[in-house]
């Protein structure tokens, strides 16, 4: 019996620390308080990730941007080239060394500039015709059988920037 006196004290003070807590008003407002500092946590955290979501996404548009403002200016340029390796074709049959050599220098520097940009020509003469790269314009009969189906010429020459189709090649089939 003297055991059962010992739990049952030993008890008591639990429960009237436990009534206690419940009745303190100054505890109820901590755990008030912790409440509210816990959703002002999450909701901190949350922001932080929402603004880093942000400022990723804003970052990748700027370079989106950039990409596409630097894709505009040099498809604008694809005419110039193709301008210039006319006048090459026209100038090999010419006499006039002088204005070839200048041509020949001019297409060089404006193909090695746009070259260190990311464009690359797109080759397609005498290659297996591949409508990822190759816009067929026609088709004619293969000269030999071993061009069936290949690119016999070229009409206007295509360009990928960094990758990407820049334009198509617009070719010639062999049937």
């Amino acid at each position: 019996m003297a055991e059962k006196e010992i739990k049952n004290e030993a008890q008591e003070p639990e429960e009237k620390v436990s009534k206690k807590k419940k009745d303190n008003p100054l505890q109820k407002q901590v755990e008030e308080l912790s409440d509210k500092l816990s959703v002002e946590h999450d909701k901190y955290v949350r922001l932080y990730a929402e603004f880093e979501t942000f400022r990723r996404r804003s970052s990748e548009e700027k370079l989106a941007l950039v990409s596409t403002a630097a894709a505009d200016t040099i498809k604008g340029l694809l005419p110039v080239l193709d301008d210039c390796e006319r006048a090459m074709q026209m100038l090999a049959e010419s006499s006039d060394d002088a204005a070839r050599e200048g041509t020949t220098l001019i297409y060089n520097k404006l193909m090695e500039y746009l070259k260190s940009r990311g464009l690359t020509v797109i080759e397609a003469k005498g290659q297996s015709f591949d409508t990822d790269y190759h816009e067929a314009l026609t088709q004619v009969p293969a000269p030999s059988e071993d061009l069936k189906g290949k690119v016999i010429d070229v009409y206007q020459t295509g360009y990928m920037l960094n990758g990407k189709i820049l334009r198509y090649a617009k070719v010639i089939v062999g049937a």
